[in-house]
């Protein structure tokens, strides 16, 4: 099903689709190419991208919203929090998950991940944190997050975007889950899902309310009539991302996300492994060897660099001669 040039180890930066999710955007290209069909037949695959992503972090599809990025679905949560509230975020987090809330008149405080439990208190509205962090691949104690939130009224915001897809997640435990859905689900760009729990949908404002939100026919003229579920805080989709999305999140679902979390982490510890290191909980491994960025490269091998490290991500089309060919390049 999955066919990349050897030595890709960069799914966190971007995952490589399926067979069947580029021929299902081939034919849809062509379609458009002609003029040969409506609109509606290629939207029809946003609702299959709906109920598949729902599936794979175990919600109803009612309460998840479709959009083209984590910070764009993200936009309406922070713009929806009262002036000076407090938000603590991690202070390695990507930027998706921390601008939306510096753009706004908010109290925004960070702290090093592994302290974010333990620095939620009274005064804290908001907690927005990665599951997984993209820089370093650090699981985050998520079930600590949430305890600690809850026993404030603190609002949980988490971004799933470097982890839905190679580590099994439940969004149900959080009050948002934002996923950027072209890296570990390896849909193309222009794809994010947002999981909105009912106890909280009230209190977000939808700011981005649009045609494609309206509960029936709302193409033309007032009153507002949004959707009353989470449908509220679509944008209208780009059709051929999800047309690609579709089949890629439904195969996804036939492997299973936990014989791709099995292998995901055999291949990333058969890496650490072969430099010395320890295993790990973690498909995305950093490296700070000098000189590794230029060796991989020379070798092939296709990876990231952030904050000064080598970020290498094993993932479920990632074969033994890949490792083996970074642990060469680096030993």
């Amino acid at each position: 099903m999955w066919d990349p040039e050897p030595g890709r180890l960069n799914t966190a930066s971007y995952g490589v689709p399926p067979e069947p999710a580029f021929e299902a955007l081939q034919d849809a290209l062509a379609e458009w190419r002609r003029g040969a069909t409506g609109w509606d037949k290629w939207d029809r695959s946003t609702g299959r991208a709906r109920d598949a992503f729902a599936r794979l972090v175990g919600v109803a599809s009612d309460d998840v919203a479709v959009g083209a990025s984590a910070s764009q679905v993200l936009a309406p949560v922070a713009a929806s929090l009262p002036p000076g509230s407090r938000v603590l975020v991690p202070d390695i987090e990507q930027t998706s998950n921390l601008f939306p809330w510096l753009v706004h008149d908010l109290d925004v405080r960070t702290v090093p991940p592994a302290d974010l439990p333990g620095a939620i208190d009274e005064r804290t509205d908001a907690v927005a944190f990665s599951l997984v962090q993209s820089a370093t691949g650090e699981v985050a104690d998520a079930g600590a997050v949430v305890a600690a939130a809850r026993a404030h009224g603190a609002l949980v915001v988490a971004d799933a975007t470097q982890a839905v897809g190679w580590l099994p997640v439940d969004a149900a435990p959080f009050d948002v889950l934002a996923v950027s859905a072209y890296k570990w689900l390896m849909c193309p760009r222009g794809t994010a899902f947002c999981y909105v729990s009912p106890a909280v949908r009230d209190r977000i404002r939808p700011i981005a309310a649009n045609w494609y939100a309206g509960d029936g026919d709302a193409s033309y003229g007032p009153p507002l009539r949004l959707a009353e579920d989470a449908r509220r805080f679509d944008i209208a989709a780009p059709w051929f991302s999800y047309v690609a999305a579709a089949p890629t999140l439904e195969l996804l679902l036939e492997i299973g996300v936990g014989a791709i979390h099995e292998h995901d982490l055999r291949m990333a510890d058969r890496f650490r492994a072969g430099l010395g290191m320890p295993s790990g909980d973690s498909a995305i491994v950093t490296v700070t060897r000098a000189g590794a960025a230029e060796r991989l490269a020379e070798a092939g091998v296709r990876a990231s660099v952030r904050k000064g490290a080598v970020r290498l991500a094993f993932h479920l089309y990632t074969t033994e001669a890949d490792v083996d060919t970074a642990v060469a390049a680096l030993s």
